[in-house]
């Protein structure tokens, strides 16, 4: 009696149930035979759900007495199976353009138009009663601590709460001012800093998947362009970095040139990188409570635990309306000491963000490998509404801990709450990256196929700045990198923070070109000076070069930069005989044009961007590529009859 007391005990403690459930699994296809990725997979009559991955797999745990799944992706007529005796469930769309005037897939459902009011509709737990719960250290050599606070769970795990609709403006994203063309003339210098994010593509991938169109301030067309793996050579000499350059007639307008500035990262393999210092720092507020959030930051950061070497270090802070520590430093082989306190952390409550970073950095510190990659990474929907919260508090808490040498990487998950302007400005000031992971495969991709490019730098404080040659140039414009232009003077300044780059990085930038001769009807003109006359000015005219490149960067553990420069000469390409990166990319931008309804699209079109990135596939062993001609060919349709999804400008949360 004893013993099945004690069994029973364990049970309820260990939260255990038996597995009555069915692993179902599958590919689908579009009536071409294509495989779809981003297709909404729901178990009716439940909460669960799942998308399918790049190459259209899906995988997903069907509950006992659930037998049916149902399968809806904008543009196709929604599937609903029966499941059979089989544990693999394939399955054919066929398409239902005729619909889409009355019909959008929003969040879990389709809803009709009607309905809408021109806010994306989504998902938002129901607010409940807080309860009372406690952190413990789960450090079994020292003696127990409890943080007495009442917003958040550790331990099993609470039933998922009821869902119901929320506004769209509870998300935000900083505003963009496009960059405009500048006279070589008068401005003949261009300066930026890297960016190597990639957050803005997946978030606009789930907008376009749930059936609307992105707010233009969520289109950061340099982080579109560099979620794809370009095939840039790396450096061949002892330097960190190496610089390519290839231009062309821009596919928009043939008058103009289009120039593409490549930057590869070197290639370190995973048994030669330093040892990992990490604290993982999630976000288990109230907010986290649903299931595209904390089960897939659990989920994410559980695959990046079975990366982790002996040499390397974890440790647990948790925050909801406080922050605790949930696991001291634990060495990266005890691989199940961390995932169980993974796996025992729920939601609930406020949202301390302030205080948990502030904590997660002093465990940081604490446990600081010299030499080493110390790292915070930060796990959040952005939603931060106790102490410090604001876009200025996070930059300046940031700004104040990025000297002691700890990174951070900012994870975003979820919608309607989403934050982005927050967690933009947390990786841009905390010297470390952002992506936005909406599904599991967009965290394979950041966290196991990106591994080294995400958690180790090899180049930092990395700018570029061109000099144009007005014998050559009328005018340019940078496309994308707005919220990364740098003054001329912060090029030569090493106090000046840029942008980092990992093991394995590329960074892709473009420069539209308006040759010297071009009609251009973007540069404008002023009146001439009253008070000061014009000096005439004698250009390089007899060279052949357009501009000069000047590349500057610091080595991880150095406060002194070293630059290098490159020329490039006035000898366009042919667009067809680019290379399939060039094309490839430059159908990315066209696209995130379009999505931005930018004035300067010039003669952009939804086909010719699908129809340069179809050609431009070339090795897609990952999918990457494909599953971005179907993102474009769905915005393609929502642009058709438009509903754009409005959310509120940064600041006014």
């Amino acid at each position: 009696m004893k013993q099945l007391l004690v069994i029973l005990m364990f049970i309820g403690l260990t939260g255990f149930t038996p597995n009555n459930s069915r692993h179902i699994s599958g590919t689908v296809y579009d009536d071409a035979n294509t495989a779809l990725p981003g297709v909404l997979v729901v178990v009716n009559g439940s909460n669960i759900t799942t998308q399918t991955d790049a190459k259209g797999h899906y995988a997903i745990d069907v509950p006992k007495g659930k037998t049916m799944l149902t399968f809806s992706f904008l543009g196709f007529e929604r599937q609903s199976i029966t499941i059979g005796k089989s544990n693999v469930v394939d399955v054919y769309f066929k398409s239902a353009t005729s619909q889409l005037s009355e019909v959008a897939v929003v969040g879990y459902q389709a809803q009709k138009k009607m309905s809408m009011t021109g806010s994306v509709s989504v998902i938002k737990p129901a607010s409940g009663a807080t309860k009372q719960y406690n952190f413990k250290n789960a450090d079994k050599n020292k003696s127990t601590t409890t943080f007495g606070y009442a917003d958040a769970t550790i331990g099993n795990a609470a039933p998922v709460a009821e869902y119901k609709p929320a506004i769209a403006d509870d998300e935000s994203y900083k505003g963009i001012t496009e960059n405009t063309f500048k006279t070589a003339v008068n401005e003949p210098l261009s300066t930026f800093s890297v960016d190597v994010d990639a957050a803005s593509y997946s978030n606009v991938r789930r907008f376009i998947n749930g059936g609307q169109l992105p707010p233009a301030d969520a289109v950061r067309i340099e982080e579109m362009i560099n979620y794809f793996n370009y095939n840039l050579a790396g450096p061949t000499d002892n330097e960190p970095v190496a610089i390519h350059t290839e231009l062309a007639a821009a596919p928009w307008n043939t008058q103009h040139r289009l120039l593409r500035i490549g930057i590869k990262a070197k290639t370190i393999p995973t048994d030669k990188l330093p040892a990992s210092n990490l604290v993982f720092l999630i976000d288990v507020s109230g907010s986290m409570n649903m299931p595209n959030k904390l089960p897939l930051v659990k989920s994410s950061l559980k695959m990046l635990v079975d990366k982790l070497r002996p040499q390397d270090k974890v440790a647990i802070v948790v925050y909801a309306g406080a922050a605790g520590v949930v696991l001291p430093a634990t060495k990266g082989t005890d691989k199940e000491t961390i995932n169980n306190a993974i796996d025992n952390l729920s939601a609930g409550g406020s949202t301390a963000g302030g205080e948990g970073i502030k904590l997660a950095y002093k465990i940081a510190k604490d446990n600081f490998m010299k030499n080493g990659n110390n790292r915070v990474m930060l796990a959040t929907d952005g939603d931060f509404n106790v102490g410090a919260s604001s876009d200025d508090d996070m930059e300046k808490l940031i700004t104040s801990e990025r000297e002691s040498g700890i990174s951070l990487s900012v994870l975003g998950f979820g919608m309607g709450n989403y934050k982005d302007s927050k967690m933009e400005t947390l990786a841009d000031k905390g010297n470390g990256n952002y992506a936005y992971i909406d599904n599991i495969t967009e965290a394979r991709k950041t966290l196991i196929s990106e591994f080294g490019g995400t958690l180790f730098t090899i180049a930092k404080d990395v700018k570029l700045q061109i000099e144009f040659n007005p014998a050559k140039v009328q005018a340019y414009r940078l496309v994308g990198y707005e919220n990364r232009v740098m003054a001329k003077e912060d090029f030569n300044n090493d106090k000046k923070d840029a942008g980092d780059m990992g093991s394995g990085h590329t960074v892709t930038a473009f420069y539209e070109i308006v040759p010297v001769g071009v009609k251009d009807d973007y540069s404008g003109s002023v009146d001439p000076l009253k008070y000061q006359k014009p000096k005439p000015v004698t250009y390089a005219s007899a060279s052949d070069e357009m501009m000069t490149i000047k590349f500057r960067y610091k080595q991880p553990t150095s406060s002194v930069s070293k630059v290098s420069q490159v020329a490039v000469f006035d000898k366009p390409l042919d667009l067809k005989a680019t290379s399939t990166d060039f094309r490839f990319a430059a159908a990315v931008a066209e696209f995130g044009m379009l999505l931005r309804d930018s004035r300067f699209k010039q003669h952009s079109t939804y086909d010719q961007a699908i129809k340069m990135a179809r050609a431009a596939k070339g090795d897609d062993h990952e999918g990457y590529r494909a599953e971005f001609v179907k993102l474009a060919e769905s915005a393609k349709l929502l642009s058709k009859n438009p509903v754009t999804a409005t959310v509120n400008e940064a600041g006014d949360e």
